[in-house]
């Protein structure tokens, strides 16, 4: 069972470790299995037109150095926008030994990111994103 954190303690319970490029590649195609069959159905609604808010289009996962992220890219409607979307990083999975993560969420401020769960397995990870409140939009 994974163990709670206090919000303001942001290190994990373990030191990271390397991850190999089998390990990676079955993390990031487990994971874009979830997003496609849960997440993308219950966070992005059916596109209206003429929206004049940003709103979710796509949901994606990328490792970036050591750290494995799930991101959201929102469309940009206003004809003022600098760009027509933007990517918005939003859980962060941080590989520890025996094949187990720290799990983070972005804070509401965007600048960094805090602890919510440690030493769960790729499954327990993914579940948490579905359904704990520091993931919810």
């Amino acid at each position: 069972m994974a163990t709670p954190r206090e919000p303001w303690n942001i290190r994990p319970a373990k030191k990271p470790v390397s991850v190999t490029a089998s390990i990676k590649a079955e993390v990031e195609t487990r994971a874009k299995n979830f997003i496609e069959k849960i997440l993308k159905p219950k966070w992005i609604p059916p596109q209206k037109k003429d929206e004049p808010f940003n709103y979710i289009t796509d949901i994606g996962v990328k490792w970036y150095r050591n750290n494995f992220y799930v991101f959201l890219i929102y469309a940009c409607p206003n004809p003022t926008a600098l760009s027509p979307t933007s990517e918005t990083m939003f859980a962060r999975m941080e590989p520890l030994a025996g094949g187990r993560f720290a799990l983070y969420a972005m804070r509401y401020t965007g600048k960094e990111w805090v602890g919510v769960l440690d030493a769960l397995s790729l499954d327990e990870c993914l579940m948490a994103i579905r359904d704990n409140e520091w993931f919810e939009l």
